[in-house]
């Protein structure tokens, strides 16, 4: 048996095949904020009463930064966030990527292995890079961690599914996709 790891179906290992792209000459440029995508969004968007209202930069490569305040909204257990709200900011890092590959993507697959409690009040510090594509499918990998000690909280493993714009016209509500592209969600279908 060889010490080759092959991807299995639906796996989040990035297979053999998989390549990472170049930055696309048009991505936002290292340090540059990324835009919400949709102001109603639970994870990004600044018009959610509850959501996380995360905010992300574009960083060096094909990584993004991400920040978050868990609030008393945000709760699990007493005092601790729930872990799906962990899994949420994640994923809107993780998803963030879309913007520096100037690709429409959907969470395909998301793997979060949670490694301490996050108590409510922790000021979040998120990370996300592109570790493959293969086709349609994005390979990434990121990290939750506490912003005054570094301790980690989480990593997780994701696929996401490039997909063309018409997919949230069909699946979603066609008009409010047509104004997001108005506030600059322009990216090649």
């Amino acid at each position: 048996m060889g010490s080759e790891v092959a991807a299995a179906p639906g796996s989040v290992v990035p297979p053999a095949t998989s390549v990472v792209p170049e930055r696309p000459p048009g991505a936002p440029a290292p340090g540059t904020p990324l835009p919400s995508h949709y102001e109603h969004c639970m994870g990004c968007g600044s018009e959610h009463p509850t959501g996380l209202r995360m905010r992300m930069v574009a960083g060096p490569g094909l990584t993004v930064t991400g920040h978050v305040v868990l609030s008393e909204h945000h709760q699990g257990a007493p005092g601790l966030a729930h872990g799906g709200l962990i899994a949420l900011a994640m994923d809107e890092v993780l998803g963030g990527l879309g913007w520096l590959l100037q690709t429409p993507m959907v969470t395909g697959r998301l793997q979060v292995e949670y490694v301490r409690p996050a108590p409510i009040g922790t000021e979040v510090g998120l990370d996300a890079e592109v570790v493959g594509v293969d086709g349609r499918r994005i390979f990434c990998r990121g990290s939750a961690r506490r912003t005054d000690d570094g301790a980690l909280l989480a990593r997780a493993h994701a696929v996401f599914v490039a997909v063309p714009l018409e997919h949230f016209r069909s699946h979603g509500r066609a008009s409010e996709v047509e104004a997001a592209q108005g506030r600059g969600w322009e990216v090649n279908p």
